[in-house]
């Protein structure tokens, strides 16, 4: 089995770091859970519509928090943000089965390639949206791979942590993985037929990953 893997949130455990960075550059050292929270939904949507709101809704200038990200991106070349609980595992039970990780991302290709490198796992292909790709749910970044290495879309997981990663596994023909470790997407965010995990080893599970 391929699997097309999404970056952040699902592969490598960036959140975290990110929700903390945006929060500091809005309200400094006042930073609490529930400041962190109010960040942390936000960019459930993405990153750039959580910088948007926030510069709005708190009057801070959207440039300062561009910047604080632009800052944590550059220090994850050095100290790299966390894999994802049991992601390594499943990148070794991948290519031990023959088959190929692959990553789709709205990341940009500087920061996606810093992060693969200092964490040093071998992954086989990279597409990233700001390449000139459109964004999740569109299907394109997952159908460019595809077709760069003759994959068959039954051949194929798409794991993610956004119901979008999930639609656009969908819309490409291939079988959508939604991981929500918290259980925190509603039900009715769910695609239709998506199957949910709450731990990545429970694609090791799954028949076709052996």
């Amino acid at each position: 089995m391929n699997v097309i893997w999404d970056m952040g949130g699902t592969l490598i455990d960036t959140y975290p770091e990110v929700d903390r960075t945006l929060a500091g550059a809005v309200w400094g050292e006042g930073v609490t859970a529930a400041r962190l929270h109010e960040v942390a939904e936000l960019r459930q949507e993405s990153i750039a519509h959580a910088i948007g709101v926030l510069s709005e809704r708190h009057r801070v200038s959207p440039d300062a928090l561009q910047r604080a990200y632009d800052e944590l991106k550059q220090r994850w070349s050095e100290h790299p943000a966390p894999l994802m609980d049991g992601a390594r595992e499943v990148l070794a039970a991948v290519h031990g089965s023959g088959g190929l990780n692959l990553v789709a991302t709205h990341r940009d290709r500087t920061s996606a390639e810093a992060l693969v490198t200092a964490l040093g796992i071998e992954i086989d292909d990279l597409v990233c949206a700001p390449d000139g790709l459109p964004r999740k749910p569109d299907p394109a970044m997952n159908l460019l791979l595809m077709d760069r290495h003759g994959l068959d879309p039954d051949a194929v997981l798409c794991v993610g942590d956004r119901p979008i990663d999930v639609l656009a596994a969908q819309a490409s023909g291939t079988r959508g993985v939604l991981l929500d470790p918290g259980a925190t997407t509603p039900p009715d965010a769910l695609p239709e037929g998506c199957l949910v995990i709450a731990d990545l080893r429970e694609l090791i599970g799954l028949a076709r990953i052996r």
